[in-house]
């Protein structure tokens, strides 16, 4: 297999970087960019110099590791099942929850090559500050194996906890990569597709409470700071959720007429959501339309399916935010009450892979919150300022993340005391057409704020590298 100049590069100095004895490399690639491809590659040229006897992949989802073991059983011509006569195996970071000491006296008296995809799922720099999954590599792998090989395309942590097995400066605390190759060089390389992220707004937004005293906000960042209405009233507005998706569909439908097998992605907020969502894209939009969450008995087997169709769509409960090779999927839907820079741009890397489809073209639909907007507009940077935090002590590690829902509990026991109408604003030059209002208005969530579309939303499209390379 011809590797990209990227890869090429990151082995030579993966290989370089072990052969002066250092046994941990850790490379940031962006999402779609053949990380895995690449680290077979590493593996292939360790064992042909006889410096390994076997390998040990590591992913955060069956997934992901079904297609690893698909790529090391290609490039390394040989099984790679873990069975008599493999030369590795494939497991899943859940699963190293349940092996024994036999299990781990592999890496006591062979020489293993541990490679870990998606490696910010493991956090700790010591017992003290790492979750299970990192505290079963400082362990049992840290010290044992012979070289390890952590990948990642978006290397930091939402909570700022340490990576397991990563460098960070002095004072500063920021992660030290022994090669990076970021979104901007894949796009300039024809390697990554240049994504174009859509920000729905509105500039005329009226909340009414109980004592029918109305406030009127120009945009959704306004809404949230001034009023009780959260974010998640907005993606599960039916009002909201189709003119997001007639935003979505049109432009899945034109990037059809070039690519008939282009797919389009759609993340939702929970297994209701999804049910719904799917629903109106079947019935109202006559798209053809799967779902996957992870209630499902066999997901992975879904996910395999819908990559080798030609169906249109596929909405997902946290099923396909990261490592999911799906390359026909051009446009998403982010739909998710996470709101995470890291998950931001994961689900973005849904839709960056090339494929040899004549039209290239990656859509992200999202609703303007505050920190979609910011995440968007820097997505440009390979590493944001995340410093981590280095706890001391156990106590200290203990970190609660509310849900949005938690977090505003006083307010969504008045949310349905509140009646939001959007009005028609002045629109400025748009990509999209204004879209008549909907005559049905009723809601899925009874809980929610009543929403009245009274004309259109606006949108603004962040194009990320438009400049000349």
């Amino acid at each position: 297999m011809k590797l990209r100049q990227w890869q090429s590069e990151c082995v030579n100095r993966a290989l370089e970087h072990f052969s002066a004895k250092h046994k941990h490399f850790l490379c940031l690639a962006t999402p779609g960019a053949g990380k895995t491809i690449m680290a077979s590659e590493v593996a292939a040229q360790l064992l042909e110099q006889g410096l390994i006897d076997f390998v040990l992949c590591f992913s955060p989802s069956i997934n992901i590791s079904q297609g690893i073991q698909h790529t090391f059983s290609k490039r390394l011509e040989c099984r790679f099942d873990g069975v008599i006569g493999a030369v590795g195996c494939s497991y899943t970071y859940q699963s190293m929850l349940s092996f024994k000491e036999d299990f781990w006296q592999l890496l006591k008296q062979y020489r293993v090559l541990v490679i870990f995809d998606e490696i910010h799922h493991c956090s700790g720099s010591s017992l003290e500050d790492a979750n299970a999954w990192g505290e079963e590599i400082l362990l049992n792998i840290q010290n044992q194996a012979e070289y390890t090989l952590a990948l990642t395309g978006t290397p930091w942590r939402s909570d700022q906890a340490p990576i397991a097995l990563s460098r960070y400066t002095d004072p500063d605390n920021q992660i030290q990569c022994d090669y990076i190759y970021g979104l901007k060089d894949a796009v300039a390389n024809g390697v990554c597709r240049n994504p174009k992220i859509v920000l729905i707004d509105n500039e005329r937004i009226s909340v009414t409470d109980e004592e029918n005293e109305t406030k009127t906000f120009n945009s959704l960042d306004a809404l949230f700071k001034g009023s009780l209405v959260t974010y998640q009233s907005i993606i599960k507005n039916e009002i909201a959720i189709r003119h997001a998706l007639t935003l979505a569909t049109n432009k899945l439908d034109d990037i059809r007429l070039h690519n008939p097998n282009a797919a389009g992605l759609v993340v939702a907020s929970s297994i209701e959501h999804a049910a719904y969502i799917l629903n109106m894209l079947r019935n109202e939009y006559a798209q053809t339309t799967e779902i996957v969450t992870y209630k499902e008995e066999q997901p992975s087997l879904k996910i395999n399916e819908f990559r080798n169709s030609s169906i249109n769509w596929i909405v997902s409960v946290g099923m396909i935010s990261e490592g999911t090779d799906i390359p026909r999927l051009q446009v998403c839907c982010h739909l998710s009450r996470v709101k995470t820079e890291l998950y931001f741009r994961q689900v973005l890397g849904r839709v960056l892979r090339v494929n040899k489809a004549i039209n290239q073209e990656a859509w992200l639909f999202t609703f303007a919150a505050p920190k979609l907007v910011e995440f968007a507009n820097r997505i440009a940077e390979e590493i944001p300022n995340f410093p981590v935090i280095f706890r001391e002590s156990e106590t200290a590690t203990i970190c609660v993340e509310l849900s949005e829902s938690e977090i505003k509990r006083t307010s969504t026991q008045h949310q349905n005391e509140y009646n939001i109408s959007f009005s028609t604003p002045a629109l400025n030059e748009s990509d999209f057409p204004l879209l008549a209002p909907p005559k049905n208005q009723n809601h899925i969530w009874a809980n929610s704020p009543s929403f009245e579309i009274l004309g259109g939303f606006r949108e603004r499209v962040v194009s990320t590298f438009n400049s000349p390379f």
